[in-house]
């Protein structure tokens, strides 16, 4: 497995992976209305629900090699690796904190991890635990998190608890050179556990996204992102 009993606690928590909005020396304010700019957890975006949607950001953080992951991105010259669709993934990190520039088209909406993680068996002929043992490893990861944080534009958002997803069962392809340096190959069953947050199109201008999470067993990982949005930009995919 990827996240193997000996590797589970360094992969999985270097994936406990953050992000967010804030605005540049403001006080975050807290009002009821902040989370309308976010789309419900109960809700199904662009016919998805946060679970599939949390597989699908695994699938595009994992599919790309190192040397272009936006997950180990500095300054956000790669953010727009691999994006298509409605959707704009945002990366997190590998543990640590990041301060990334990053212009986007209009139109799309956000969706990124405040902390997650993820197991996956290795290929055939590899023995793998069940689906059901990987989801309760991953539940104590997630389980009682010490902090969330999300600020869009210096408004806080409330609830993030409840933004919580688990992910249906998918496979993970990984490229030659990725980010594990593990073989290359599909990796399958895969499940995801974690808290998302599908943010709704951004108005056209700058906006700073911050977010930070520290998991139960004290790993804590931040990323500010410094966001363009240019009408009439098209995707690069």
């Amino acid at each position: 497995m990827i996240e193997s009993k000996q590797r589970r606690r360094n992969i999985s928590t270097a994936l406990v992976l953050v992000l967010g909005l804030l605005l540049s020396g403001s006080t975050p304010q807290t009002h009821a209305g902040c989370n309308s700019s976010i789309f419900p957890p109960n809700s199904r975006p662009y016919g998805l629900s946060y679970g599939e949607w949390s597989a699908k950001w695994w699938q595009w953080a994992l599919s790309i090699p190192a040397a272009t992951n936006p997950l180990l991105d500095d300054d956000g010259a790669n953010c727009d690796e691999g994006q298509a669709g409605p959707v704009w993934f945002l990366a997190g990190t590998l543990g640590g904190s990041a301060v990334r520039t990053c212009t986007i088209p209009t139109g799309k909406s956000l969706f990124f991890p405040i902390l997650t993680t993820f197991s996956a068996c290795d290929p055939p002929p590899a023995e793998c635990t069940s689906v059901e043992e990987m989801r309760e490893a991953l539940a104590a990861m997630m389980d009682d998190p010490l902090e969330l944080e999300t600020i869009i534009d210096g408004v806080r958002v409330q609830a993030l608890p409840s933004y919580r997803a688990t992910s249906p069962v998918f496979a993970l392809t990984l490229p030659e050179d990725n980010v594990f340096g593990v073989p290359a190959g599909t990796y399958a069953p895969a499940v995801s556990d974690g808290y998302w947050l599908m943010v709704k199109p951004l108005s056209p201008g700058p906006h700073i996204i911050y977010f930070k999470g520290t998991a139960a067993d004290g790993f804590t990982t931040e990323v500010t992102y410094f966001l363009t949005v240019v009408p009439g930009r098209k995707p690069p995919h």
